[in-house]
């Protein structure tokens, strides 16, 4: 079936839409722009325009989320739209990811309407592209979690949730356990990744490593056993436990020890 794109700019109303809407046309498309970020002169149409028109024209509304967000996380500095706020607009079917913000295994999701969920069950790909048990038993556990919010039984939404407070605590004491190695704990941001929340960070605390040979600090913190992996940013060796679970900070200290000689 052949795809009409709407106006390939960084700028589409909703009668960019209406005026594309033809007697060929079966579906309306929204993309949300997941792994991207387009600022400046920008406009998109509202999803309730989009589920007004697709109501008026007997045309069914898809959109696209991406990153997949179920839970709120706009409380710790977030901001990605929800499953449930799509649906609710009107829109007949979703799609998002497994993994990402949701957590849980690499996946693509569809929900929304069940007749509509229904005949794409039916497409010939839907036996070619099915999950197997394994990855359900998995989707299962992480939904499941998320119902009775435990948190900490999933890694991506225990460490969004982290506190910066709670972050300079761990890296304070992890430092102080350190006394030879030449670091301080700075204020800093965490990237939660390009994938997920592109342009999007939250607060942290970091611990930074001076060194004469920031290279080859970093490769040395790379080639242990366990590897650790640190960023360089302006010349500084950076360290961000929001990444670390406390079960690997005694790990990480005696790495930070072996460095610090």
């Amino acid at each position: 079936m052949p795809v009409r794109l709407v106006v390939p700019t960084s700028r589409t109303g909703i009668l960019d839409y209406r005026n594309a809407v033809n007697e060929r046309t079966r579906l309306l498309l929204r993309v949300h722009p997941s792994n991207f970020r387009i600022e400046g002169f920008t406009a998109r149409p509202d999803l309730a325009e989009l589920v007004a028109l697709g109501k008026e024209r007997g045309l069914p509304v898809y959109e696209d989320l991406g990153s997949g967000c179920v839970v709120d996380l706009r409380p710790f500095g977030i901001d990605e739209p929800l499953v449930s706020e799509s649906l609710r607009a009107g829109t007949d079917l979703v799609s998002f990811s497994g993994d990402k913000l949701l957590g849980g295994p690499q996946a693509g999701i569809l929900a929304g309407k069940p007749e509509i969920v229904a005949r794409l069950r039916r497409n010939p790909m839907f036996r070619a592209l099915r999950l197997d048990k394994l990855i359900y038993q998995a989707l299962e556990t992480t939904l499941r979690a998320l119902l009775f919010e435990q948190w900490e039984r999933i890694p991506a939404l225990g460490m969004i949730r982290m506190s910066a407070e709670q972050i300079r605590e761990r890296a304070e004491r992890l430092l102080a356990a350190v006394p030879r190695l030449h670091g301080r704990v700075e204020p800093g941001q965490s990237v939660i990744g390009g994938g997920s929340t592109p342009a999007q960070s939250i607060p942290t605390w970091l611990i930074v490593i001076e060194s004469q040979d920031i290279v080859g600090a970093e490769k040395r913190l790379r080639s242990g056993d366990p590897p650790v992996i640190a960023r360089i940013e302006d010349d500084r060796l950076l360290l961000d436990l929001r990444t670390v679970f406390p079960e690997e900070e005694e790990e990480l200290r005696r790495a930070l020890q072996a460095l610090a000689g």
